[in-house]
């Protein structure tokens, strides 16, 4: 018998026959190469107009192969969804968002750092198991760049005795806002870079908190690398109670045993936050603490929170903050919860006595001797019974005695309602160089605030 062929299979002019014969050459080849076209099409439309969007979706292949030819340095996790993705730092004359004093300039910086070079994960804490990421960074758009900050100034060098070499400090305006943005300079190397956005991720990962300073955006796409946080007006605390000692300042500063348990009450809520996520703080003190301009507190000093988190670093031998840590530190045991509150009752005093050093009388190496007696702060002049009886049970000797955050909480809210709305006064403003020697800082040491 004769094979049969297609065309036998179909009466002529049948061309729903035909159809079903040759639905392979009539239907599905001419749709398969219209989709590639469409693909293709939306591809070339993405690179051109959306680059961001193309690397989020190219495939991890390309990815690898063009690690060779990308200078940049690896995203630390959670700065964008492609994780350890090469950021580039090449900066073209035509992204010229600001150009803030010793702050990156139209330049490339050659430098790449790759994973393989990386050392290696620390051991996973197990005080650190509770924290997981929440949100990403908000990574402000290119096309917005150029416009996105207004009014580019320098901070005045009163913000801090002295700035970090690898950042500056700016204020600005975004979106009809006044921020401060963290300029990583062009001095920074690649590690420093590294860190910075780090950093940036790990604040985004922490959420949102009423206590906690904004997060507003990062710029990590160009140089230079930007971090823009929520500017609060009266800047940190320490500062804010040593002007509140002053005349006739402007703004005025007035500081009252009231407003002392209402802003203690907001640096407790977000302590009590990053120990819900098994994070210590590890450095409590007025000048980690920013205040805004209603006077609302809220806990900074974070990067030391970060860097033993991400990097497995412990806490440095520091003697700047040894008159703030509690006694188990001192003598170099591990840190808890309740090492926190002890520095919080160290902030209460240091709010108390508009900003003295605590412990000015008793010398950094005597320090622990001085606890081990049974020794404790005296009372501020300023403080009532209630606000003392606090600030010793926060500092007991005895980690076991001191009061939970919550219970603390408890207190400070109790002795709000019957606080004094007296405004506090002090001897005179302070001695810079008398207050640094006291607090422990030594003659090459002072602080940052950011």
């Amino acid at each position: 018998m004769a094979e049969l062929r297609p065309d036998d299979l179909c009466q002529p002019g049948d061309t729903l026959c035909d159809i079903r014969v040759y639905q392979q050459e009539v239907i599905i080849v001419p749709i398969l190469l219209l989709s590639c076209f469409l693909i293709i099409l939306v591809f070339i439309l993405l690179l051109h107009f959306c680059p961001e969007k193309v690397d989020r979706i190219r495939p991890d292949g390309s990815k690898s192969a063009s690690r060779r030819v990308l200078h940049g340095i690896d995203a630390p996790p959670g700065i964008n969804v492609l994780e350890h993705e090469s950021i580039a730092l090449d900066a073209p004359s035509s992204y010229a968002t600001f150009h803030p004093p010793n702050t990156y300039y139209s330049k490339t910086l050659p430098t790449s750092v790759s994973s393989r070079g990386r050392p290696p994960s620390p051991p996973p804490d197990p005080l650190k198991s509770g924290f997981t990421p929440i949100v990403q960074p908000r990574e402000l758009p290119r096309q917005r760049l150029p416009s996105s900050f207004n009014l580019v100034s320098p901070l005045p060098s009163s913000f801090s005795l002295r700035t970090d070499s690898a950042v500056s400090l700016c204020r600005a305006r975004m979106e009809n806002r006044n921020v401060i943005l963290r300029v990583l300079n062009d001095s920074a190397d690649a590690s420093e870079r590294h860190s910075f956005l780090g950093f940036a991720s790990f604040l985004s990962q922490l959420g949102p908190h009423p206590f906690l300073p904004e997060l507003l955006g990062v710029v990590s796409l160009r140089a230079p690398l930007v971090t823009v946080v929520e500017e609060l007006e009266n800047r940190d605390l320490l500062s804010f109670l040593w002007r509140c000692r002053q005349e006739n300042v402007d703004p005025p500063c007035e500081m009252t045993e009231r407003r002392i348990f209402t802003m203690a009450k907001q640096v407790a809520s977000a302590l009590e936050y990053l120990h819900s996520k098994d994070l210590l703080h590890g450095n409590i003190r007025a000048r980690n603490v920013l205040v805004s301009k209603e006077h609302t507190a809220k806990l900074w000093g974070l990067h030391g929170v970060y860097t033993r988190k991400n990097q497995g670093a412990t806490q440095k031998e520091d003697p700047s903050m040894k008159k703030w840590q509690a006694p188990e530190l001192l003598a170099r045991r591990p840190a808890s919860h309740s090492s926190d509150v002890w520095s919080f009752g160290i902030l209460l005093y240091e709010m108390a006595t508009l900003g003295e050093a605590p412990f000015a009388e008793v010398p950094v190496n005597e320090l622990l001797q001085f606890h081990q007696r049974g020794k404790s702060l005296k009372k501020p002049s300023n403080s009532s019974n209630s606000l003392y009886a606090i600030i010793k049970g926060c500092c007991h000797w005895k980690e076991q005695d001191r009061p939970s955050l919550p219970e603390v909480s408890r207190k400070l809210t109790a002795a709000e309602k019957s606080a004094s709305d007296k405004v506090l006064k002090a001897a005179g403003p302070v001695n810079i160089e008398q207050y640094l020697q006291e607090a422990g800082y030594g003659e090459n040491n002072s602080y940052t605030v950011f």
